[in-house]
């Protein structure tokens, strides 16, 4: 598969998704990506977003049946051992690119 670059809502929701750690569906993705960000994200944009990173293969998912809380079933969501290597190569990238700036964004 050849390389490709992380979307900013696709490095985002890939942070949440570790950040939340087990259990991870949509709704509580978005919650999180507003909580940190700051910025309002549908459960919609999520998930299109989730479905996106599963055909690149940075997350997996199963559909789970809710068992004896009722409703409806739930797809959930994890980071794979790719998307990992994706965001360790996009932190090293962006640690580079601001490495020496400092002072220049101090200023003003």
């Amino acid at each position: 598969m050849a390389r490709q670059g992380l979307g900013e809502l696709e490095h985002q929701t890939m942070l949440a998704l570790l950040r939340l750690k087990d259990d991870v569906y949509t709704a509580p993705i978005a919650e999180e990506l507003e909580r940190r960000t700051g910025r309002r994200t549908t459960t919609a944009a999520v998930y299109i977003v989730l479905r996106r990173l599963e055909e690149k293969g940075l997350v997996e998912s199963v559909l789970q049946d809710p068992g004896a809380e009722g409703g409806r079933d739930r797809r959930y969501f994890e980071v794979t051992d790719l998307g990992l290597q994706q965001l360790r190569q996009a932190r090293a990238a962006y640690t580079s690119l601001w490495e020496g700036l400092d002072t220049v964004l101090a200023k003003g």
